[in-house]
């Protein structure tokens, strides 16, 4: 009786002492995974919004000249103004590919590239962008916009010309409307994901799956070239198991 139930104690007490150690293991093993798809969606997205916000209106330039010339408006984009953080975006991007190809210290150094990214990508989207640089940009991108006209052998880039501007549609009239929402502010954000996933891969990164253990063979043993048909006939012939792996003491088949 007592040694049934000792018996029957450790049977059940078994499985139930191993059960949180199996348990905690499998716990412990999707967090990585998790966190690994966390950082890569969240890099991908902010650089992505980054870009998104960059390509739009973030300022425009009014010009009432004198008449009876009409009125124009030229669009100045986020990228004219921070044409660095364009880059920046794309540079994040290919951070995120190199999070993926990279283990250990190389992705740990991604993840320092990638904060530094979104950092320096926020501080030059939120700096101050004054009137005077609004018409700079605007100036550029209407002479670049006549220029590319002028090369095609278009006819309206002097008709747009107001004598006196300087540019080809910016007269001495022209005043600056800022675009306060929601393109710059998206771009702050996007640049803040961006570091919050640098600082998550420099962090956590060494600790996640790598893209090559996947395909490498447990202790990167080197599979073994498979034997031409008449080896394989004539280890049959003899009983032996051709599949045996070499070093191995050749047994009949069937043991």
């Amino acid at each position: 009786m007592t040694g049934g139930s000792v018996t029957g104690g450790s049977v059940t007490g078994g499985p139930a002492a191993g059960g949180p150690a199996a348990g905690g293991s499998g716990a412990r093993g999707p967090r990585p995974a998790r966190e690994y798809a966390l950082a890569l969606g969240a890099a991908a997205a902010g650089a992505g919004l980054v870009l998104l916000s960059v390509r739009q209106g973030w300022a425009h330039v009014v010009t009432v000249p004198p008449a009876p010339l009409p009125g124009s408006t030229v669009a100045v984009s986020g990228q004219d103004l921070v044409p660095v953080a364009g880059a920046l975006a794309i540079a994040a991007l290919a951070g995120v590919a190199a999070v993926i190809a990279t283990r250990g210290l190389a992705r740990r150094l991604v993840g320092v590239f990638l904060a530094a990214a979104g950092a320096l990508t926020v501080l030059l989207v939120g700096a101050r962008v004054g009137p005077a640089d609004v018409l700079a940009a605007a100036r550029g991108t209407a002479v670049s916009q006549a220029g590319s006209a002028t090369a095609g052998g278009g006819a309206g880039a002097a008709s747009s010309t107001v004598p006196g501007g300087g540019a080809p549609g910016l007269g001495a009239a022209a005043h600056v409307v800022m675009v306060s929402f929601p393109w710059r502010p998206l771009a702050v954000v996007g640049g803040l994901v961006v570091l919050a996933a640098g600082i998550l891969v420099a962090w956590r990164g060494p600790r996640w799956p790598a893209m090559s253990s996947r395909y490498s063979r447990p202790g990167g043993r080197e599979p073994q070239p498979v034997a031409d048909s008449a080896t394989l006939w004539e280890s049959l012939s003899k009983g032996i198991d051709p599949t045996e792996q070499p070093g191995q003491v050749g047994r009949p088949l069937g043991s």
